[in-house]
């Protein structure tokens, strides 16, 4: 089954073609890792699919709706099953982890469910990432990895069917990145979600997916698995693992 369709997608600001005719699709329980050079689309394609920047042209079809179809609070409603980890974590600086844990509750769940409910949740996400300890600290207090771990229980904790991760481990180093990269499979087994990874990391893109789409020029270029990947000619493709 599709989870997310992708089809005959193109977008262009100004004379900058950046996706091209681009079609994919992401499969249930799978991790889908989409790899391409800095600028090359791959954050603009998952800002598509959750409609925070609009197509010129295709059909993008989210757990059976068509989002060009949906008005705002049925968007609204559509995003609660699709989390977002934002590149630059986008984690209030103002607030404690319990607020940012508590704020897309705030926005999805009722108050008398969040009374209910509430500190479970934060409690079972902070678990998830292990850093129960850190939920009265502020974001200033906790280191980069960290950070990125809370941005990944607020993420979860709505316990969503899709989870798009933008870059996961850009600025991590090596050992953080493969403690996110194990974070990401071990939210995939415990919720059977299926995901979109937005990466160049191929140290993280082998653990991570079970299959890769080369975004080149705008457009689907090649797709399978890591290995698969590796054994093709094509010189556009054959870059991206030059010393493997």
């Amino acid at each position: 089954m599709a989870i997310i369709q992708v089809e005959s997608l193109s977008k262009s600001f100004g004379s900058n073609h950046v996706l091209r005719d681009f079609s994919m699709q992401l499969k249930e329980g799978e991790n889908l890792a989409i790899l391409g050079k800095s600028g090359s689309g791959k954050s603009v394609l998952i800002k598509c699919i959750i409609r925070l920047i609009h197509p010129d042209s295709g059909k993008i079809t989210v757990l059976g709706k068509d989002i060009s179809q949906l008005d705002q609070d049925e968007m609204d409603l559509l995003r609660a099953d699709v989390g977002f980890l934002f590149q630059s974590n986008a984690l209030y600086d103002s607030m404690t982890v319990r607020q940012n844990l508590l704020f897309p509750l705030r926005r999805h769940w009722s108050k008398e469910r969040i009374l209910a409910e509430a500190d479970e949740a934060v409690k079972e996400a902070l678990e998830d990432v292990g850093l129960a300890h850190t939920i009265h600290m502020m974001p200033a207090e906790l280191s980069g990895g960290m950070r990125k771990r809370i941005a990944l229980a607020r993420t979860i904790i709505l316990k969503p069917k899709v989870i798009l991760y933008d870059e996961p481990t850009t600025g991590l180093d090596p050992i953080t990145s493969r403690e996110i990269s194990e974070l990401m499979l071990s939210i995939q087994r415990k919720y059977q979600t299926a995901a979109i990874i937005i990466s160049h990391d191929l140290s993280s893109i082998k653990m991570t997916a079970n299959r890769i789409i080369m975004l080149i020029e705008g457009r689907n270029y090649a797709e399978g698995t890591f290995e698969q990947l590796t054994k093709l000619q094509d010189p556009k493709v054959r870059e991206f693992f030059v010393g493997l």
